[in-house]
């Protein structure tokens, strides 16, 4: 077990976490614990913008082509919120346990406002040949800066004061990572990246209301025809399959997790027919509604 796997293994003796299956809130802000005991197949997900650390584990995730692949030495760069498949292995008798930590814009502003003041040299767009999504190797900081982090949950107080101190270091160093201009691209507001990814704000907002590509495009300020590239560019969907990927995606969750009824969950989510929602659910996960409860 890594130094990083023990600190999370003792937060979940602390916090009382060894039945917990998914993501929970932390004392620190912007900071979610997960853990799984078996890990799960390759399967349809939504991963949300930010940063994801494992100190037990590994998971391949694959979006379009791609896997991308990430274990207790790496971490995982979410520049925009995904819909993708993922496949995570526990080790034996070992759960998979990690920490997500979001971006706070008005954070991450600040610290590229100072950063480009300071240092012209730093990446200022996503590079061509990136994806919003990537794998880091964790250098000796970075694992110095999670292994903070975790000591200060496992501490009531030090979450407190220190808490919000190392999560603004956690950000600065992922901006200053090899892989930083996911997050520089997010903050420019008036670049191309950014523009998607306020539409894909959007949709994740308001995924079970009417979403019209037309008014996407209207809020990125761009014509339908650039919209759409763009939009495959940095999702590499199209506009409505992502929407629909979205919707399924939340009406697992509220069929799983919340134990809502098929026919409840898809009107949550948008979808007036339930017949038409049944088919895709099902093309989509390869199973119906009803078994996935």
């Amino acid at each position: 077990m890594s130094s990083l796997g023990y600190i999370m293994q003792k937060y979940v003796d602390q916090q009382g976490l060894h039945s917990l299956e998914g993501v929970c809130k932390t004392a620190i802000p912007h900071v979610c614990f997960f853990r799984s005991s078996q890990g799960n197949p390759r399967q349809p997900f939504t991963y949300q913008s930010g940063v994801l650390v494992l100190g037990q584990g590994n998971k391949d995730i694959h979006i379009g082509d791609s896997r991308v692949s990430y274990g207790p030495n790496d971490y995982l760069v979410v520049g925009v919120p995904l819909p993708l498949e993922c496949e995570a292995f526990a080790q034996k008798d070992k759960p998979i346990l990690g920490v997500s930590i979001s971006i706070d814009q008005s954070t991450l502003q600040r610290m590229v406002n100072t950063l480009v003041q300071d240092n012209s040299d730093l990446p200022m767009e996503t590079k061509k040949d990136s994806t919003c999504l990537d794998s880091v190797p964790m250098d000796d900081m970075m694992l110095n800066t999670c292994l903070r982090l975790m000591t200060a949950l496992c501490d009531g107080t030090e979450a407190k004061i220190l808490g919000p101190l190392i999560y603004e270091e956690l950000i600065y160093r992922v901006l200053t990572s090899e892989k930083g201009h996911v997050l520089f691209s997010l903050a420019g507001m008036e670049s191309q990246y950014a523009r998607i990814a306020k539409a894909l704000n959007i949709v994740h907002e308001n995924y079970h209301g009417l979403l019209t590509v037309q008014e996407l495009a209207n809020e990125a300020n761009m014509s339908i025809s650039a919209f759409h590239q763009a939009f495959r560019s940095v999702t590499l969907e199209s506009p409505l399959q992502y929407i629909k990927k979205v919707r399924l995606n939340k009406a697992k969750e509220l069929i799983q997790l919340e134990g809502k009824r098929v026919g409840d969950a898809a009107r949550l989510v948008g979808y007036n027919s339930a017949s038409q929602f049944s088919r895709e659910y099902k093309r989509h996960f390869e199973q119906t509604p009803a078994a996935s409860r």
